[in-house]
Order: structure tokens, then C-alpha cells, then sequence
């Protein structure tokens, strides 16, 4: 597996991925998920993957290599017909390969970013998926990530905006990819960092980071001790039958009741307990009640 973001900010754009693929835990490799097309003064174009790397890797294949004017990322006049042409090489694929990969149990699985610019338009940045259709990045939703997204997600939607700078952008890009790798083996070091300022239409900034990179070892450690000190910070919930500091909020401001299963007859020898005996089952009936914000009786 692996995790990219792109963000498309007004300053620029920010590109991030892991290099890790496995096939279990026993079968961990590197390769580079990030693909840069550049002609100084012309265009910059990013494209980075996730997914099965095969597939991955042929429609790459396929998008690098191909020479007809209208069908090559070197040659067309806009972003959009760039990312066409990367939609067309994931069909292209598919015809190829996706009966054999369906008759042997496997998943058709990519996905795609690509992002940049090309001279006489702006920046722009597109997500492609695994049927080859795509959609762009917009000033509401100015980032994308493919991959294992679930762990790094949080930090970019509480951060990232149209008016972010660069700077900060990548920085949160390095958050949430170390929060990926906290909790997920499947993604890991090196990583390729890719700072573009808009206009440029060339890579601005490039880094490679592997383990003994000072900086992401300072946000693995700073970051983490921050978070720890945040929790320690907010207080405990205060309970409806506790004492508080005045000021203080609670938790449980009135008394309610969980949705318990009937007690089904006959599974205790002897008679039914009723409520005074500890069977507090809410009736069926109630459930919907309950639903619309109403309290359980007890």
C-alpha cells in the first residue's frame, strides 16, 4: 500500500508519497510513487499512484512512452487533456489485464494524482480513479490523497486552505504522512517532497527524506510530545453525580439510558427478574423513541 496528498494552494502546490510495497509482512519493498514531467519555462506536471503496483506501473508506462502530439503529456496545451490521457492509459490497462487480474481473484485497484502547470493556464490538480474518470481539486476541497488516507486525513482537513502558504503546507503534508506511519506498516520511508511556486513551471523544491532526515525526526518528536501535552491539557469528562470546579463543563447533563436486549424467556431457571431485580430490557417499541432524542424510561 501506500499514502499520497496533493494540495493545490494560491502559492502553489505541494506533493508528498511514501515509496513503500508490500505483499504481506514478509514481502516489503521501495519503489517511488512520484513521477515528475518537466520542460523548464513550459510545464511541470506531478503524477503519483497508489494501488496495486503493477497496474500502477503499466499505466505509467504507458502515459511516459506514448509520442502522438494528441496523446502525450509532453505535448498537450492543458492540464485537462493531460489528465485524459491518464484516464485512457488506466482503460488502456484494464482491457489489457482486467479479465486475467478478475479470474485470479485479484482487484483492478489504482488510483492516481496528478497536478501542476502548463504555460498560459493556472495550476490545477486532479484525482484519477480506477475506472479512468477524474475529478479536480476546487478552493473548498484544495487537497487529495489516495492510498491509506484514513490515518493522515484529520490534520490536513483541520489545516489546509486555498490561502495556506507553502511552507505550512508542506509541513502539515509531513504530519499527516507521520501519523500514517505511526499506525500503518504498509507505508514508509523514504518519502519524495515536491514544492512547486506557482508560475515557475519548473521544480522549485525536491527532497528526499529517509530515516536520519533531522526535520522529520524533530516532527515525529515534537509532534507526538505536543499531542500528549494537548490531551494532558483537556480535562477528564465530569459526570452528572460529580462534583465540579465551578465553570467547568459537563459530560452528562441529565440522565439517560442505553438501549438494553430483552431478556429472552426461559434462558434463566427459576422466574423472570423484573426491573427491581436488575432487567432493565427496553422494550422493542421504545427504540424509535429513543431515535428521535427521547429518554428511555428505567
Amino acid at each position: 500500500m501506500t499514502y499520497c496528498v496533493a494540495m493545490r494552494l494560491n502559492d502553489g502546490l505541494v506533493f508528498l508519497a511514501d515509496s513503500r510495497t508490500n505483499a504481506g509482512v514478509d514481502q516489503i519493498s521501495t519503489f517511488r510513487k512520484m513521477t515528475v514531467f518537466e520542460r523548464p519555462g513550459e510545464r511541470l506536471l506531478v503524477l503519483m499512484s497508489a494501488g496495486n503496483l503493477a497496474i500502477a506501473q503499466a499505466v505509467r508506462q504507458l502515459v511516459c512512452e506514448a509520442s502522438d502530439p494528441g496523446a502525450s503529456v509532453w505535448r498537450v496545451r492543458s492540464l485537462f487533456d493531460a489528465v485524459r490521457i491518464v484516464g485512457d492509459a488506466v482503460r488502456t490497462v484494464h482491457q489489457h489485464d482486467g479479465a486475467a487480474l478478475k479470474e485470479s481473484g485479484i482487484e483492478f485497484n489504482c488510483s492516481f494524482l496528478i497536478g501542476g502547470q502548463i504555460r498560459g493556464e493556472g495550476l490545477r490538480l486532479f484525482h484519477v480513479y480506477s475506472a479512468g474518470n477524474f475529478i479536480e481539486a476546487t478552493p473548498e476541497n484544495p487537497y487529495f490523497q489516495i492510498g491509506e488516507s484514513k490515518y493522515g486525513k484529520p490534520i490536513v482537513d483541520r489545516v489546509i486552505t486555498p490561502e495556506t502558504s507553502l511552507g505550512e503546507a508542506a509541513k502539515c503534508a509531513l504530519i499527516s504522512m507521520d501519523s500514517t506511519l505511526r499506525s500503518n506498516i504498509s507505508v514508509g520511508l523514504p518519502l519524495d517532497l515536491l514544492v512547486y511556486e506557482v508560475g515557475a513551471l519548473r521544480v522549485t523544491k525536491f527532497v528526499r527524506i529517509d530515516e536520519n532526515n533531522a526535520y522529520m525526526q524533530m516532527i515525529r518528536n515534537t509532534w507526538g510530545a505536543r499531542l500528549r501535552q494537548v490531551f494532558g491539557e483537556i480535562p477528564d469528562p465530569a459526570w452528572r453525580d460529580a462534583p465540579v470546579a465551578p465553570g467547568a463543563l459537563r459530560l452528562e447533563t441529565q440522565e439517560w439510558s442505553p438501549v438494553r436486549a430483552p431478556l429472552p424467556p426461559g434462558l434463566f431457571p427459576g422466574p423472570e427478574p423484573g426491573p427491581e431485580e436488575g432487567n432493565l430490557a427496553v422494550p422493542i417499541q421504545l427504540v424509535a423513541q429513543q431515535q428521535r432524542g427521547k429518554d428511555v424510561p428505567r
